[in-house]
């Protein structure tokens, strides 16, 4: 849906919004990015899931194959506070589930130490990460024009800054 345009009322023509009803006159930007935001998350969310099945593990969730990156990333043992913490989760059953069903799925084993438990990849964990490697080259940073690669690490810092701004509104919420 676009935003109205100055004459009908709104700030500015041309913004494409998924609530009108929520549209600022302050800022019709913060809709247009919230509306870019789920537009992208979703398509992210489905790529990753048909990367991994291509890459021959299937039926993973969006969370699973997150998780399964994360605890691959730099070849360290992690827990499963510090998993939810780098990905943002709030809700620990979520990751805890995902990582009982990547053990399950023999791509994570535990390694317990004391009263902490760590997740580290299996041998098929690694080959699976490095075959969605494999496969994101061939279908995604192939078709990347590698000069937009400032503006993507731009896009990043502003996503990292906006998700500060969104966690600090959800907390102020959450003490209405």
């Amino acid at each position: 849906m676009r935003a109205k345009s100055r004459s009908e009322g709104g700030e500015r023509g041309g913004g494409i919004v998924s609530s009108s009803h929520l549209v600022s006159p302050r800022s019709v930007e913060a809709s247009e990015f919230e509306f870019g935001m789920i537009v992208a998350w979703n398509a992210f969310s489905r790529w990753m899931m048909r990367c991994m099945a291509a890459a021959g593990v299937p039926d993973l969730t969006v969370t699973d194959v997150l998780v399964l990156h994360h605890v691959n990333h730099r070849a360290r043992h992690k827990k499963l506070a510090d998993i939810c913490f780098v990905l943002n989760y709030e809700d620990t059953h979520v990751v805890a589930y995902a990582l009982k069903k990547l053990v399950a799925a023999g791509l994570l084993c535990t390694d317990k130490q004391g009263k902490d438990v760590f997740y580290l990849p299996t041998p098929e964990g690694e080959t699976a990460v490095q075959r969605y490697r494999e496969v994101r080259e061939a279908c995604l940073i192939d078709n990347l024009d590698p000069k937009t690669n400032p503006e993507l690490g731009e896009l990043a810092r502003l996503l990292r800054t906006m998700s500060g701004l969104y966690d600090q509104a959800a907390r102020a919420a959450t003490s209405l």
